[in-house]
């Protein structure tokens, strides 16, 4: 069948049709959001550091999350304690080798993480076993769990963790879009919140 203008048009509203949901899901968690980003600057402010990870996709965006807070782009900001569990592909390599793909994380987490820091686990499904297990240890140990998801947010969304933000979509496309959108928010408010005296009271948005 030739291609025409109405077929185009209808597949131009469909793509744009399949992003209006979850970007009004993550308006609507607007007050979720907001108390993950109070969390993270408390710990921030109590001398934490960031643990970012995540695979394929997210394992870059693990690295995107890290460098924007030891290295703001916006000119003035305060840089951040962050590193991304996946940038050390020796550790990462070798720790699947030695202990499996199950934990590439967990097992940095173990070694690396002190009790005051926040772990930031992203997948796109909510159901990556490695992601998990890294959240499972930084529960363990005292970290604050963030997990930044997509879909129904899967087995680590119900994994009782401090803080849950879900990319309500299906598409990984879509829910990669919207994970963009919803770090750099959480970026954005962390420096809202040190930006105010007494903002950073743990009972402050309590």
């Amino acid at each position: 069948m030739p291609w025409s203008e109405e077929a185009a048009g209808r597949a131009v509203d469909e793509i744009f049709e399949r992003r209006v949901a979850p970007l009004q899901a993550l308006v609507g968690d607007a007050e979720q959001v907001a108390r993950a980003c109070h969390a993270m600057a408390t710990r921030f402010h109590e001398g934490g550091k960031l643990i970012v990870f995540g695979n394929g996709g997210p394992s870059t965006d693990a690295q995107h999350v890290a460098v924007e807070f030891v290295h703001p782009v916006i000119v003035g900001k305060r840089a951040l304690p962050a590193i991304s569990l996946t940038a050390d592909v020796a550790t990462v390599t070798g720790v699947a080798t030695g202990a499996g793909l199950d934990e590439i994380f967990a097992h940095q987490i173990r070694h690396l993480a002190d009790p005051g820091d926040i772990a930031l686990g992203i997948s796109t499904d909510g159901g990556c076993g490695n992601v998990l297990r890294g959240l499972a240890e930084a529960r363990r140990q005292g970290l604050l769990t963030v997990g930044l998801l997509g879909g129904d947010g899967g087995r680590i969304a119900r994994a009782g963790l401090d803080h849950v933000l879900i990319a309500a979509a299906r598409d990984p496309r879509v829910v990669k879009e919207v994970h963009v959108t919803t770090y750099h928010i959480l970026w954005e408010l962390v420096h809202v919140f040190f930006e105010h005296p007494g903002a950073l009271r743990r009972e402050a948005i309590a």
